[in-house]
């Protein structure tokens, strides 16, 4: 195990150092801010939503026409509970040889992207995901169909992540 790893903590309690221990994975789950982040947006585009289908009927036809907000307010409180199962589900491991992220509620994903065949690490973060202090690191490689993203992590450890995942390319002598 690496000395001096950092310490990742995830819903869960803390997730471990970034090396595997034996045969399995380490793995770190995402910080809460991207929740918080994915639920404020939730909250403001299907309140908008809801206020304009149940506001707008409601007063130019009847108070009867109000009961279209209902289905965009369902919604919203659907999708609050389905995006923390999401949240949940993503999370990535640092092995010897690759970099393992996994993803998904109901059909689960895990793509596993060798160091050797990384092209290209960025980091990035939009206006909003900067708001929250968030940003994401996007790993490119050779073919476009493992191209992997990690969403939502605090911007020190997704720089940590793109030089150590570029330290790891070059050694492998990749391309990076």
């Amino acid at each position: 195990m690496e000395t001096g790893s950092p310490q990742n903590t995830g819903p869960d309690g803390p997730q471990g150092t970034i090396e595997d221990v034996g045969n399995e994975p380490v793995w770190i789950a995402l910080p809460p801010g991207l929740l918080k982040m994915r639920r404020l947006l939730l909250v403001v585009w299907l309140g908008l939503v809801a206020l304009a289908a149940g506001l707008l009927p409601g007063l130019l036809a009847g108070p009867a026409w109000a009961a279209f907000a209902l289905p965009p307010l369902a919604l919203m409180v659907w999708g609050w509970v389905m995006i923390e199962r999401n949240w949940r589900s993503w999370r990535y491991a640092e092995r010897a040889d690759d970099l393992l992220i996994s993803r998904g509620v109901l059909w689960r994903e895990e793509t596993v992207v060798p160091y050797g065949r990384m092209q290209l690490v960025e980091v990035t973060s939009g206006p909003v995901e900067r708001h929250f202090g968030l940003a994401s690191v996007q790993l490119h490689t050779a073919a476009a169909a493992t191209d992997a993203t990690i969403p939502g992590l605090d911007p020190a450890e997704a720089e940590r992540l793109r030089d150590r995942l570029t330290e790891l390319g070059e050694a492998r002598s990749a391309g990076l």
